[in-house]
């Protein structure tokens, strides 16, 4: 798990939100920082978004929530990663999720929650800050 080659992110919309703009301009962003980033498009079951991690390697799942269920979707996914030992997997996710729950995803085990508005150079920082950016390979 990790330590070699690019920071592997799998980035999900998980439940009934239809919009996904976000989303894949954060998946562009890590895409051009380097990161290799798997885009499960939307609609997606939390048991899909971890069966797609675990087969990927990834080394984080990015959550894109606008459709309020934010506390029941990373609850889950949280779960399932913990179900299949694999809690190596950071989750963290973005989206419209009130300031008040924000600490109690936290406890629940969310890495970070990136509010609407914030700049994709903060999220890649973050993302290359906490899963380790590895020494650049020579070509």
């Amino acid at each position: 798990m990790g330590g070699f080659g690019p920071i592997r992110v799998v980035v999900a919309k998980p439940g009934l939100d239809g919009h996904d703009r976000g989303a894949k301009v954060v998946a562009r962003a890590l895409r051009d920082a380097g990161m290799e980033v798997i885009y499960t498009g939307l609609h997606q079951t939390p048991e899909q978004i971890v069966e797609t991690a675990i087969q990927e390697d990834a080394d984080a799942i990015g959550l894109s929530i606008l459709s309020g269920a934010h506390m029941t979707l990373f609850a889950r996914v949280l779960e399932l990663l913990r179900e299949r030992d694999a809690t190596d997997i950071k989750v963290f996710g973005g989206g419209i999720i009130p300031d008040a729950d924000i600490p109690e995803l936290k406890k629940l085990g969310v890495a970070e929650i990136f509010t609407p508005g914030t700049p994709t150079q903060v999220i890649v920082d973050w993302v290359r800050a906490n899963l380790g950016q590895e020494e650049p390979q020579p070509a």
